[in-house]
């Protein structure tokens, strides 16, 4: 079996944010989908409070890499890194906060 690599994003929006967050997800760029060695992505929603969760699917980790430092990550992240920084300017809570975990897939 040839192995594959899985990115989880766990990401903690505020109430307040949560239908913004939902919606640059529904109108969201599509950069990763250009990237070589991405398969695919879903994004979870929490059935009532709780973290959202992207899972995206890779050939392997390096393409994992090269998407997180690629002109296409930063595409793709533009409105929310904004939304980020226009509440720390305001000196507001973020809006959302986001941790990473990576996986190696064994079984499917």
């Amino acid at each position: 079996m040839e192995k594959k690599f899985v990115a989880i994003n766990y990401i903690h929006c505020e109430p307040h944010y949560r239908e913004r967050f939902e919606q640059l997800f529904a109108t969201r760029a599509h950069a990763i989908d250009r990237m070589p060695g991405f398969i695919d992505m879903q994004v979870l929603k929490p059935n009532g409070e709780g973290e959202y969760l992207i899972v995206s699917h890779w050939k392997s980790e390096e393409a994992f890499k090269t998407w997180t430092s690629s002109p296409e990550f930063l595409e793709g992240h533009k409105r929310g890194f904004e939304d980020v920084k226009k509440a720390r300017e305001q000196g507001m809570k973020s809006p959302m906060q986001s941790t990473f975990k990576t996986y190696e897939v064994i079984a499917h």
